[in-house]
């Protein structure tokens, strides 16, 4: 028959321990980095370890909620104790909602300080790993269910992959402006070149022009001196017969 721990003896509660010690050091992180600039080193390397002990939080979590279902599972702990450690992990789940909210909050500076001073009550509420009274029946104001929590998932997914369709629609629209912008580009290029061979084709025929009106010029000042000539000799012959 398994063993069946009915004492703090079980390994199970340093290992919630744990996970409410690191959340309470991640909430003091929080508090720190608030205190700082957002464009300052300080701020940066608090971020950085605000991550890690996030995604720490996150995996002791489901470890603890896997250990439950193994331990349940294997008939190590009953059915009602179960029950209990579920809901602890349920509200380390909440938690975990919370760090996240305060690590990269959505709202505006004044419901992120109302977040940061609700969550900082209940950090330095002392819970240890039995914090919470004997009577399951309490609900606390921080318990968020596995459906809610599910509810909230959902919706991040739906609000990411409606994002991702705007970006996709834009990627789009940006992909169909270049392609006209190229083809554009195409024509113009086209423009460019005919305008360049016609005025190639121009400026040979100038150049033409330019020579037989030169030629013709040279032709005329011939012709006038032979007129001149023509005048002379006639006048000439003229005066002799008289």
């Amino acid at each position: 028959m398994a063993l069946v721990y009915i004492d703090d003896s079980d390994p199970w509660f340093a290992e919630y321990d744990a996970c409410e010690k690191l959340f309470r050091e991640i909430m003091e992180q929080l508090q720190l980095r608030e205190r700082e600039a957002k464009t300052s080193y300080a701020y940066s390397t608090l971020s950085a370890k605000v991550r890690l002990g996030m995604k720490q939080y996150t995996a002791e979590v489901q470890q603890l909620k896997v250990k439950v279902e193994e331990a349940w599972k294997s008939h190590s702990i009953t059915a009602e104790e179960a029950e209990r450690r579920t809901r602890q992990v349920e509200q380390l789940q909440s938690k975990d909602v919370q760090l996240q909210r305060l690590y990269e909050p959505r709202g505006n500076d004044t419901a992120r300080s109302t977040l940061m001073k609700s969550s900082t009550n209940f950090a330095d509420m002392g819970t240890t790993s039995w914090g919470i009274d004997d009577d399951d029946d309490q609900p606390l104001d921080v318990h968020i269910s596995t459906d809610e929590l599910k509810t909230r998932q959902q919706q991040l997914l739906q609000e990411q992959e409606h994002g991702l369709e705007e970006l996709s629609k834009v990627i789009s629209r940006q992909k169909q402006i270049a392609h006209t912008i190229g083809n554009e580009v195409d024509h113009q290029n086209e423009i460019i070149e005919d305008l360049a061979d016609h005025m190639e084709r121009t400026d040979e025929r100038l150049i033409s022009e330019t020579r037989q009106v030169r030629r013709i010029d040279r032709k005329d000042r011939t012709c006038s001196y032979w007129i001149v000539i023509i005048l002379l000799f006639i006048s000439i012959i003229t005066v002799a017969l008289v």
